[in-house]
């Protein structure tokens, strides 16, 4: 595969806004797109999509629906009623225009994002399009991977809402790609990671309590992505 080069964090957008964007885009897919989703269909698990991230098409009243966000918009897509563009500003602005009340939860998991429905969420442009980047980059090489790896019958690439990261499994190991991390312990810059459900003990390539991480900044194309995807393939393995 011929590698995909991609911008450099520092070129695009300066941390401070990269943290801000991120944690108001993870309370709107744990808070409203997830909620949303799981009370039409019973399932979580949104997707990448063309401007960032949403939910996968589904049917509710004989029509075809999905919330998703693209750059600085909360865009509903129904094909009953067109398709409508919302400026993101708050979380009760969000849940209200979906239906739902600003506390709402999925049952599945127990959300750690923000939650004051009259806070203003704070969605800065050029953060926003680093994230949509970093996440269409992350869905290039997991497509790749899965492809190379039909055998062991990989699961589809989800973006699931609690951790705000992008990922699929092969066998009992995750591999994915985070926006980065919120507090002080986790890594602020995108990253990829190596999970397997059974951690290994850190050291050699394990670098982290839960597998292993590459940050961006240590990535440059597609191809570097697979190649740290096979080593933790082979090393749990």
């Amino acid at each position: 595969m011929s590698g995909y080069d991609f911008p450099m964090l520092s070129t695009v957008a300066d941390v401070a806004t990269l943290v801000s964007t991120r944690a108001a885009f993870h309370t709107l897919a744990e808070r409203v797109l997830a909620p949303d989703l799981q009370r039409a269909t019973g399932r979580i698990g949104l997707r990448r999509t063309a401007g960032g991230f949403g939910q996968p098409e589904h049917v509710v009243d004989g029509h075809r629906r999905r919330i998703r966000v693209d750059g600085t918009f909360l865009v509903v897509d129904h094909d009953g009623d067109g398709e409508s563009w919302h400026d993101i500003t708050t979380l009760g602005a969000a849940a209200a225009l979906v239906g739902l009340p600003p506390d709402a939860e999925t049952g599945v998991f127990v959300a750690t994002s923000a939650g004051d429905p009259d806070a203003p969420l704070a969605v800065d442009p050029v953060a926003a399009a680093t994230i949509a980047e970093w996440f269409r980059f992350v869905d290039t090489a997991l497509e790749e991977f899965r492809h190379r790896h039909a055998a062991l019958l990989p699961s589809v690439v989800q973006l699931w809402p609690e951790h705000f990261d992008l990922a699929c499994s092969i066998g009992e190991i995750n591999f994915g790609g985070s926006p980065g991390d919120a507090g002080d312990s986790g890594r602020v810059e995108p990253y990829l990671y190596v999970g397997p459900w059974s951690p290994p003990p850190v050291g050699g390539f394990w670098n982290e309590p839960y597998g292993a991480a590459l940050e961006r900044s240590a990535v440059t194309t597609v191809d570097d992505a697979l190649e740290f995807f096979e080593r933790g393939l082979a090393a749990a393995s």
